[in-house]
């Protein structure tokens, strides 16, 4: 059997199993490793020398998390529970539902503005989504519909739309890659290429709407928010907080650090006395402690997608599939988005996976006779088809991380699942579509 996609199996079907997926990963990794004939020791060694990629994204969220839990102890948090809290209140008394779709609105706009507009990616999740958590709850909102508005936000505005992270995946990875493959894209249009993807991606959420409209019950009393915890604040604390945020956006968008953006807005918490200092270490620890279990699995993809890089047998897995393609553009695209869809899923990251694919894709669709705007298509589609579903990606992770303060939210049934079957499924689809009629 191909190592990668033995790899990625077991991964999977562990985590679904409930598994842990650090353990996962781990296991998955290893399988990998031996099947692709490392051995042991080359595939520890591959393992530790990956965990390193992902040590400076894990240490970003475990600050980002420090950084949300000041941001409640300023009362900031506490100030929009109870407004959004007062909002229920009124809408009940008249017996509307308005405030449901204002709450999903709120959070699919920002979603959308962290790529392109405020590229800060998912680092807008712990600082937003835990204050309206009890809100959301008291409304009986699905949080499985608000991962997948998350999910949605976080990924289709980059694959469609060449600004901010887009322009980086657009342009700097997709466009170059391709380039560097073989192929001229002087004159294409990328948004017009992702065009048709995107609306797959569009789908799944009209999709998600209907599957997770009815009410769900939560247990409001597990909830650590505002309404359940009195925090004391004055015009001064909820001033700070507010520069305190508005300092980490810019200097992350400054310095293109989410490291340095959080660690001063923490500081400023602190220099400010919202913060006390003797509760700064406590408070910093608690913080860390909130987003420790997305930083580990960001650490953990980093090996499992240095030891599926050491194999080589994702060419391995594409040459294998030419004998069932032939001829047929029809086959090949279908085959050369599973194959995506393997890959990413495993990586975790769109971004890392069009560099491997794109050297295998590219000559082998120049050869089935697609367009070139249709090549532009199908590796973009192929390349971002296993971000939305991948238990070790950060488009699932952040949503988890923000849903799951209270323990109530499961990030592989909750997250991963409604989001591979939301967005994966139509966009296997309308990828494939794409590449038929472009």
């Amino acid at each position: 059997m191909n190592a990668v996609v033995a790899a990625v199996g077991i991964m999977l079907v562990l985590s679904l199993c409930r598994v842990h997926v650090v353990i996962a990963l781990i296991v998955g990794a290893l399988s990998g490793g031996l099947l692709g004939g490392l051995g042991v020791e080359a595939t520890l060694a591959a393992f530790n020398k990956g965990l390193g990629g992902g040590a400076t994204v894990a240490l970003s969220y475990a600050l980002l998390g420090a950084f949300a839990v000041a941001i409640a102890k300023s009362g900031l948090a506490h100030v929009l529970a109870d407004k959004a809290l007062a909002m229920v209140g009124r809408q009940e008394a008249h017996g509307g539902g308005a405030l449901k779709w204002i709450m999903i609105g709120l959070l699919l706009a920002v979603a959308i503005a962290s790529q392109n507009i405020l590229p800060i990616h998912i680092a807008f999740i712990p600082l937003l989504v835990p204050p309206l958590l009890f809100v959301l709850s008291t409304l009986q909102i699905d949080r499985r519909l608000i991962a997948c508005v998350l999910t949605f936000g976080l990924i289709t505005p980059y694959m469609f739309l060449p600004v901010g992270f887009g322009n980086i995946f657009l342009n700097e990875i997709l466009m170059a890659n391709i380039t560097r493959s073989g192929v001229d894209v002087t004159g294409i249009n990328v948004t017009e290429a992702m065009l048709i993807p995107a609306l797959g991606m569009a789908a799944g959420l009209l999709i998600a709407f209907v599957s997770y409209r009815k009410p769900r019950v939560y247990e409001l009393d597990r909830l650590e928010s505002g309404s359940t915890q009195k925090v004391s604040y004055t015009p001064l604390t909820l001033l700070v907080a507010l520069v305190a945020i508005a300092s980490a956006f810019i200097i992350q968008l400054w310095l293109d650090s989410m490291i340095i953006g959080a660690l001063v807005g923490f500081v400023l918490f602190s220099a400010s006395g919202v913060v006390r200092w003797r509760e700064a270490d406590d408070l910093f620890t608690e913080g860390m402690k909130m987003m420790a279990m997305i930083g580990f699995i960001m650490i953990a993809s980093s090996g499992f997608a240095e030891v599926i890089r050491e194999t080589g047998q994702v060419k391995t897995l594409v040459d294998a599939s030419v004998d069932w393609i032939g001829n047929s553009q029809a086959i090949g695209a279908l085959l050369m988005l599973l194959v995506g869809l393997l890959v990413t899923m495993g990586i975790g990251s769109s971004f890392s996976t069009v560099p491997i694919i794109a050297a295998i894709f590219v000559p082998l669709s120049a050869e089935l006779g697609f367009s070139t705007l249709a090549i532009v298509s199908l590796v973009g589609a192929a390349g971002a088809i296993g971000d939305a579903g991948s238990p070790a990606s950060d488009s699932t992770l952040g949503p988890t991380a923000g849903l799951n303060v209270d323990g109530q939210h499961s990030h592989i049934w909750d997250t991963v699942v409604p989001t591979f079957l939301h967005y994966n499924l139509p966009l296997l689809v309308f990828g494939w579509v794409a590449a038929m009629v472009l």
